[in-house]
């Protein structure tokens, strides 16, 4: 096998990886990667605006939107207005939510980000290049996205 094919191979691993992991998500939480990760968000950081929660998540401000939409309607996540500026609205967990969000899977990135964190300096700096330069060779480098390992549509179920 050549070495461009290696790294095909390589590569469509990884994106069988996060799918498998994604369905496996779904099915035992029914909750897609970002709405795990938005709903992380909040725990983490109490009462947020949807700004700064699409901006603690790296997503645009319509996806996050979008999400939460979606976990409103599970009953996961509710819009409060501020108590201190009328203008602004803060997504909080609901009950359900806090309940779901103990009993989810945690998401592969978590895992990565542990092997990836007790790598050496230099390892993850060649990875992190390797990968930039992939991503820029498949002319991808522009695209915006979150820092999740999640295959597929942002907004889909």
């Amino acid at each position: 096998m050549e070495k461009h094919e290696e790294v095909l191979v390589a590569l469509r691993q990884i994106i069988r990886a996060i799918d498998l992991h994604s369905r496996q998500l779904s099915k035992a939480s029914g909750l897609t990667g970002p709405q795990l990760l938005l709903m992380q968000s909040i725990s983490e950081h109490g009462d947020i605006t949807m700004r700064k929660l699409a901006q603690a998540t790296n997503m645009s401000q319509a996806t996050a939107t979008t999400i939460i939409d979606r976990l409103e309607q599970k009953n996961l996540v509710r819009r409060e207005r501020s108590q201190t500026d009328k203008r602004k609205v803060h997504a909080v967990l609901t009950e359900d939510g806090v309940e779901k969000l103990k009993t989810a899977p945690r998401p592969l990135q978590e895992s990565f980000i542990q092997r990836f964190q007790s790598l050496d300096e230099w390892e993850q700096n060649l990875l992190l290049s390797s990968l930039q330069r992939i991503s820029s060779m498949m002319n991808a480098h522009d695209l915006d996205v979150a820092p999740m390992l999640q295959v597929g549509s942002l907004l889909r179920e």
